[in-house]
């Protein structure tokens, strides 16, 4: 038997401390003309007590499964996206899988970044599509205020980040019309390596001397992200207007016959130049970068759950959603919602 697969959840959760631009200008030398003009960013939510992301994850994930009609018992696999996980090991999924009381389901961690939540997608709907499991979490969920230089040394990244938790639960289902039935059409993933140090945090790490972090390491903000702004700007709409054109010749569609667009949120300036690069109506666009920062992993399925409520994602909607990050990693998810 052929199995497909569909959302058929969505669950988010962002945490209380709102942390306007004119709040980091109070700690740095930035303003909210400059965040705004460069990022499309006005504000963010960062945590403000001891939560996790596997806690931020956990109150996701439950919205997510309630929304879809099952109950916490009826998942049998759970998918972790984060750059930010609770612990240097073991990973976020067992964190998740023990507060969610799912003992001795299978438990996967993902570490591509801003592109985790879409390689989480693929990976769902490949096990879905081979039978093995009926329904699976998605998570992808950050916590980056903990990590962030918030002086003038990290101003160009600390901008960009915010706190968040989104959730989607991957269902098998049975395909009898393709134009109309929800499903996941096709999953394109992609990396780079060679750019790897043009995004990252270099330390703690195997690969820096004996020791997995020293106070010199730590003196010289090594623990804190790097980014090389342009490259990334860059390649990010390259690689980004690529993996769509991938998508769409693979499903043998074209721009317009897409009714919505879900792209990762890392700077409104990407995601206006990808679509003017493929002619994309503007109303076709969902962002939320202005609300909530770059929540990494966590983007794309908090900007659907806004989209679903606020009516701008309806049932049966052609949805193609793209992703680039460090790595370099990117991708693409073409689905009928």
């Amino acid at each position: 038997m052929n199995y497909n697969s569909k959302i058929t959840g969505l669950g988010k959760h962002i945490p209380g401390k709102l942390v306007t631009n004119a709040d980091l200008q109070a700690m740095m030398d930035t303003s909210d003309d400059w965040i705004q003009k460069r990022t499309g960013i006005k504000q963010r939510y960062w945590v403000d007590n001891n939560q996790t992301s596997s806690d931020l994850g956990l109150l996701a994930a439950q919205e997510a499964i309630q929304k879809a009609g099952l109950q916490t018992s009826d998942i049998d696999m759970i998918i972790f996206a984060t750059l930010s996980p609770d612990h240097y090991f073991p990973g976020n999924a067992c964190f998740l899988q023990a507060k969610l009381g799912l003992h001795g389901i299978a438990a996967l961690d993902i570490r591509q970044q801003c592109t985790g939540f879409l390689y989480s997608l693929s990976i769902a709907d490949t096990f879905i599509r081979q039978g093995q499991f009926k329904n699976i979490l998605v998570v992808g969920a950050e916590v980056h205020s903990k990590g962030l230089d918030k002086t003038n040394n990290g101003r160009d990244v600390t901008v960009l980040f915010g706190d968040g938790a989104g959730a989607a639960i991957i269902s098998r289902t049975e395909v009898k019309n393709v134009k109309t039935d929800a499903h996941i059409l096709s999953s394109h993933l992609h990396a780079d390596g060679e750019f790897a140090k043009e995004l990252w945090v270099q330390s703690p790490g195997m690969a820096n001397g004996p020791d997995l972090i020293n106070v010199q390491e730590v003196q010289d903000g090594q623990h804190f992200p790097k980014m090389n702004g342009k490259k990334v700007f860059a390649h990010a709409v390259k690689r980004m207007c690529e993996v769509i054109c991938e998508g769409l010749e693979k499903n043998h569609l074209k721009p317009e016959d897409v009714d919505f667009f879900a792209f990762h949120q890392a700077n409104m300036r990407i995601n206006e130049m990808v679509a003017h690069e493929l002619k994309i109506p503007a109303h076709k666009v969902f962002n939320t970068i202005q609300k909530y920062g770059n929540t990494t992993a966590a983007t794309i399925p908090i900007g659907l759950y806004d989209a679903l409520e606020e009516g701008k994602l309806k049932p049966g909607m052609l949805v193609a959603s793209a992703a680039f990050g460090s790595g370099f990693t990117w991708a693409s998810s073409f689905f009928r919602f």
